[in-house]
């Protein structure tokens, strides 16, 4: 009977640790997916503050102003217009090409 309570005894002991590692390696899993939980949020947060950043920068009010101030644009208007006329002895008045700078 003793050889069968030790059995039994071991049985009961491997069974309580496997039990142990069992439950320490889900609370290391179940941290895991929180901590990968907290960072998806964390991503979809700034995600969206990218996404109203790169909304507001592209206004067209703040388009037109950087186009006049860092590259020195101007709106057009009719009298800026200038006209190139075609060289050569086949080009005539009618052949004039209108130019908007």
């Amino acid at each position: 009977m003793s050889r069968v309570s030790f059995l039994l005894w071991l049985a009961v002991m491997v069974s309580a640790l496997y039990l142990v590692r069992t439950q320490y390696e889900s609370r290391a899993l179940t941290t895991e997916i929180d901590r990968a939980t907290q960072e998806a949020r964390r991503l979809e947060i700034e995600n969206d503050r990218l996404d109203v950043d790169r909304r507001a920068q592209a206004t067209p009010l703040r388009v037109e102003k950087l186009a006049r101030e860092q590259l020195h644009m101007h709106t057009i208007t009719p009298a800026i217009t200038q006209y190139a006329k075609i060289g050569g002895a086949a080009a005539s008045a009618s052949d004039a090409v209108e130019v908007h700078p």
